[in-house]
């Protein structure tokens, strides 16, 4: 595992939280199943750690007891978050309604159709 890419993935994952709204695990646990190479059990169990503080405790406590957590690297991308929520929060004061919204759609769908097609 590697903590400066936990911490990259993390303010991405918070900057683009904060300008849609959407939820880091979204966004989260595509990238780490493609770009970390985690099955989905992990992918879901290392995004409730990087929840843990705000929400998830006793989902995250499932997935822990049974093996599916990276807790590390969890704990390193919600540091991420903290600081990307806020810059994502910030500028996405400066961008049109209309625009967010198709900004959103996109996301939503694209992530959608790759998981769909995915072996």
């Amino acid at each position: 595992m590697n903590i400066l890419w936990g911490i990259v993935v993390g303010i991405l994952v918070g900057i683009f939280a904060g300008l849609v709204g959407v939820g880091g695990g979204i966004v989260l646990i595509p990238i780490l199943v493609y770009a970390f190479h985690m099955d989905q059990h992990r992918a879901q169990g290392t995004s409730l750690a990087m929840l843990l503080p705000p929400t998830g405790l006793l989902a995250f406590l499932k997935y822990y007891k049974a093996g599916h957590v990276d807790v590390t690297l969890g704990l390193v991308i919600a540091a991420g978050v903290f600081v990307g929520g806020y810059f994502g929060g910030e500028w996405a004061q400066h961008v049109p309604q209309a625009a967010m919204r198709k900004v959103f759609a996109v996301l939503l769908a694209g992530v959608a159709v790759k998981m769909f097609f995915q072996k």
